[in-house]
């Protein structure tokens, strides 16, 4: 079954470009499908991974480092506690071509 989540942070489109940039070229393991929308309050996330495993590899070794790097050189604190996250179930993935 797969893993999905809806993260709500407090960033702008900039800085999720210089995060962009700085992550490997091509999909990571384990990803489906990865949706970044822009809103008032910042950037919502939908990301869905064939398991929560694959997310949490990806988020510890890959996509945590490189947001406190990028934050780090907005001088923004890394904060977890002003972002939301929604576990969310997935009864259906379409996806179509890039």
């Amino acid at each position: 079954m797969p893993y999905a989540f809806i993260h709500d942070v407090p960033a702008n489109e900039q800085i999720y470009r210089e995060i962009r940039t700085l992550l490997p070229n091509g999909t990571p393991p384990g990803l489906l499908s990865h949706v970044a929308i822009l809103r008032d309050e910042g950037l919502r996330y939908v990301d869905v991974w064939s398991t929560e495993q694959d997310w949490i590899r990806f988020r510890d070794e890959t996509l945590a480092p490189t947001v406190e790097k990028v934050l780090a050189e907005h001088g923004v604190p890394h904060d977890e506690s002003v972002t939301t996250f929604e576990e969310v179930n997935v009864i259906d993935v379409w996806q179509g071509a890039a």
